[in-house]
């Protein structure tokens, strides 16, 4: 049986894919320091001899005894809250963090995939955006502590790949939803589903009519196993190519919430992108990937499990 480590893996993705490795029968250690990773997302799997969880933070000395087959590295603060309240630690575990986890890399012969983000392209120049678009990103906003981490952890990832030939993969991961997401964690799908099931006011951020693409989370955690088991190094977008408008999402979950709650609008944050979505001809073509789950039967779902923890 091959081991995988999962950095982050008590997150809302690193949880699922930690789950998706099990099923495929490989060994897993997940490492979280839990700064917004939450037991309560791998708790099912205690008591799985497969499965090992060390609360550690990545940033520090990394040890592992035994071979090591894959690594994906998902530590990182992702929401606009949680990179705002934790700037510094986001820096950190984009550049420290993956420096640690290549190293573990390069000492262990293992595949290496870095979950870089969207975010790399900023507030888009072109639409929709393909992988060789270079972005549009301001480094000295408060949103530059995220976009300009994932930018380093990429380019960090990519001198391992040519200097010490690091076996390297890089995703940039679109919006996605889906059960384990935390309700406070600042996204529009958790934001209006939880104020939507409170009876509370939908705040929509300037007009509502920037766009984004909402990806399932299983359609997503697909195509990062494709990508890891593939010949390809990336950087490879893996995201649902389907649009809408945030006021469009937000009419659909008060309908899907039977909700009585009105929609109050606020100003639209600094450097807030205009429009959100990938182009996933290489994912398609490389990959053999696309996702399968639309909007329409994802969100019940993730609807039905914040009714479950609000």
């Amino acid at each position: 049986m091959s081991k995988a480590v999962v950095t982050g893996g008590a997150g809302f993705l690193g949880s699922h894919l930690c789950d998706r490795l099990l099923a495929e029968g490989h060994n897993v250690v997940c490492m979280d320091n839990l700064l917004t990773g939450n037991l309560a997302n791998i708790e099912h799997l205690a008591g799985n001899t497969s499965f090992k969880f060390i609360h550690q933070d990545v940033t520090e000395y990394l040890y592992l005894p035994g071979d090591i087959d894959f690594i994906f590295h998902f530590a990182s603060p992702a929401s606009p809250i949680d990179y705002l309240e934790y700037p510094i630690q986001t820096l950190k575990v984009g550049a420290l963090g993956t420096h640690k986890a290549l190293g573990l890399a390069k000492a262990k012969k293992a595949r290496f995939l870095i979950a870089s983000t969207s975010e790399v392209y900023g507030d888009p120049l072109v639409h929709p955006q393909q992988e060789d678009y270079w972005g549009n990103v301001n480094p000295v906003g408060p949103r530059g502590v995220y976009d300009e981490a994932k930018r380093f952890a990429e380019a960090m990832t990519m001198a391992y790949h040519r200097y010490h030939n690091v076996d390297t993969k890089i995703i940039r991961i679109f919006n996605t939803y889906g059960p384990r997401m935390r309700l406070n964690d600042g996204r529009a799908v958790p934001a209006f589903a939880g104020q939507a099931l409170r009876g509370e006011p939908i705040t929509i951020f300037g007009d509502g009519s920037q766009t984004r693409s909402f990806c399932f989370v299983s359609d997503l955690i697909d195509g990062i196993y494709k990508l890891m088991l593939s010949s390809e190094t990336g950087p490879i977008n893996i995201g649902n190519p389907t649009e809408m408008t945030i006021a469009q999402l937000a009419e659909r979950i008060v309908e899907m919430t039977d909700s009585g709650s009105k929609v109050v609008y606020q100003d639209l944050p600094v450097d807030d992108p205009k429009v959100r979505q990938p182009d996933i001809t290489k994912a398609r073509e490389r990959l053999g990937w696309e996702p399968k789950i639309e909007i329409a039967q994802g969100l019940p779902e993730t609807i039905a499990y914040f009714k479950t923890v609000i």
